[in-house]
């Protein structure tokens, strides 16, 4: 997934959940943050930044802010972005699904199932060549710690009940996953963010015991793009 007309600017303030004030060249610009999440972490006064401008005269801002340095990592902020280069990656044969034999024969986006809409229905071969089809359901990582990276950064009740239909479609037949995109590079694990939300974490325990695949993986980040990169490993322990 690559932006186009990236430009560094240093964050100063956000004023609300949707937009920021950054500066740019001694200029002040208003930039669209594309990440509802809190970021508090991330988005400090000073913290180096990267907006993607945009071509569209109409828009109410001239840019987007896409990434922000922390420390020595780089971290991609858009929260569109796991979806993209899950897709990318599905689609290219980077990622496969435990079991899986070959290539995948559909990927599809928004799927309905039940009261949910999951990122992705895919299907495929299993190792015996028999088919399968799977929901995977995507959720964007930017909260690390020393390494450690968690989610949620905020409670997600919406987090909660993709996991309790995820395990539904595990018990009807269906393969079932939950992929955890993480934003950036060397890390040193995933785990749920108990401290956060401890509900969420004690609900993916309870999917993972059921059958429902946990994923994650991490990504290769440059101001102007962000690729899958290779798989993370997964703790589950609830602290």
């Amino acid at each position: 997934m690559i932006y186009s007309d990236i430009r560094p600017a240093r964050f100063l303030e956000r004023p609300n959940r949707f937009i920021a004030h950054c500066r740019m060249d001694g200029e002040l610009i208003t930039a669209h943050v594309k990440n509802t999440g809190r970021c508090k972490e991330l988005l400090v006064p000073g913290a180096q930044v990267y907006l993607a401008f945009s071509q569209n005269e109409n828009r109410r801002t001239p840019c987007d802010l896409v990434a922000v340095q922390k420390g020595n990592r780089l971290i991609n902020l858009d929260s569109q972005a796991p979806n993209q280069v899950f897709e990318e990656a599905l689609r290219s044969g980077r990622i496969l699904l435990p079991g899986q034999e070959g290539p995948f024969s559909l990927v599809s986006r928004e799927k309905v199932y039940r009261g949910s809409r999951f990122d992705f229905l895919v299907e495929a071969q299993d190792k015996e060549k028999k088919p399968f089809q799977a929901f995977i359901e995507v959720k964007g990582v930017t909260l690390e710690d020393e390494g450690v990276v968690l989610f949620p950064d905020a409670p997600t009740e919406r987090g909660i009940k993709h996991l309790r239909e995820l395990m539904q479609a595990k018990e009807e037949g269906y393969g079932a996953f939950v992929a955890f995109v993480v934003q950036m590079n060397d890390v040193r694990y995933f785990m749920p963010n108990a401290k956060r939300h401890e509900a969420f974490a004690q609900a993916l325990q309870a999917a993972e015991a059921a059958g429902v695949g946990v994923l994650a993986y991490d990504c290769r980040v440059t101001p102007g793009s962000m690729d899958i990169e290779k798989p993370v490993a997964v703790k589950l322990t609830v602290c």
